[in-house]
């Protein structure tokens, strides 16, 4: 969904999360990711370098790179951060002014669907997503808009209708 804005609206500036976890087939470090050690993680966020992070899955750190998103927002480039309910929290904290959306699925039936069509987790991997995807469902009100993300294109045009773009 992010990668079709970010086709369809290339002003929009779409941030790369910084993770311990290992890259999956196809994935390139500093376009999908920033593949990092946990001594690299530790070292960028003792040094103040992450905007928000978080423990996802109670498994692997997933973070957002400060600078490159402070830069986007002073050059007045809307951004997108595509984050769990632990750095939204945080942002909200860190920047206060910042919107904050809830992408939310059509169904727990749908989620599950597609969290099996992706065939990138096994069971325990996904026992522990639909786990977090509880938790985060009971918390949407927490956001400023939460919109449903029936198909990419419908979602893609209801985030930029959001955005204002």
């Amino acid at each position: 969904m992010v990668s079709a804005l970010k086709s369809a609206h290339p002003e929009v500036f779409v941030s790369i999360s910084a993770t311990t976890r290992p890259p999956r087939l196809g994935e390139v470090d500093g376009v999908h990711y920033y593949f990092v050690d946990d001594a690299e993680f530790d070292r960028m966020l003792a040094g103040g370098e992450l905007l928000e992070w978080a423990l996802v899955h109670n498994q692997y750190r997933y973070a957002t790179p400060r600078g490159p998103v402070m830069d986007a927002l002073s050059a007045g480039r809307p951004a997108i951060l595509e984050i769990d309910l632990q750095g939204a929290r945080q942002v909200r904290t860190t920047l206060p002014g910042a919107q904050q959306v809830f992408i939310e699925p059509p169904s727990w039936e749908e989620l599950v669907r597609r969290l099996h069509g992706r065939g990138t987790e096994n069971e325990e991997q996904m026992t522990r997503r639909l786990e977090t995807a509880r938790q985060e469902l009971a918390s949407e009100s927490e956001f400023d808009v939460v919109i449903r993300n029936d198909t990419v294109e419908d979602t893609v045009a209801k985030l930029v209708d959001f955005m204002g773009l």
